[in-house]
């Protein structure tokens, strides 16, 4: 192998779509946040799984999520030495109630002074969800 022909470094910040997780993945690529809801008990989940956390049906399918939530916890992150993260420090790691009741880890964009509680909404960076202060 040469020079020319060398492995791209691998990112760390872009998902690897299964068959399972696809359709989150794809929706994200057009701007579309989704969750698992369960059709047995009417609770929404999220990280996707194929069965509901709270009463274990499989009754479970994609929703539409409504892009809100608000900040429950955060860290300002210094040092990451996983490509790409490197060149985005410092960032700032949330994890977020969303308005459907799950909480999701994301990361926090243009929000200089997070604070509990704060209103979010979703946008999307190259096809990763990430929040930013909603308007009002």
């Amino acid at each position: 192998m040469d020079a020319t022909s060398a492995p791209a470094a691998r990112r760390y910040d872009l998902p690897e779509p299964d068959a399972f997780t696809r359709p989150y993945w794809q929706a994200a690529a057009e701007g579309r946040l989704l969750i698992r809801g369960c059709g047995a008990c009417g609770r929404a989940h999220h990280y996707p799984r194929e069965f509901c956390p709270h009463c274990w049906s499989e009754d479970v399918t994609w929703r539409p999520a409504a892009g809100r939530a608000v900040l429950y916890t955060w860290s300002v992150v210094h040092r990451n030495d996983l490509p790409p993260f490197g060149d985005r420090v410092p960032y700032v790691a949330a994890v977020v109630d969303l308005a459907e009741g799950p909480r999701m880890m994301t990361e926090l964009v243009e929000t200089p002074e997070p604070r509990a509680g704060l209103e979010l909404e979703v946008v999307f960076r190259a096809g990763v969800p990430v929040f930013r202060p909603a308007a009002r």
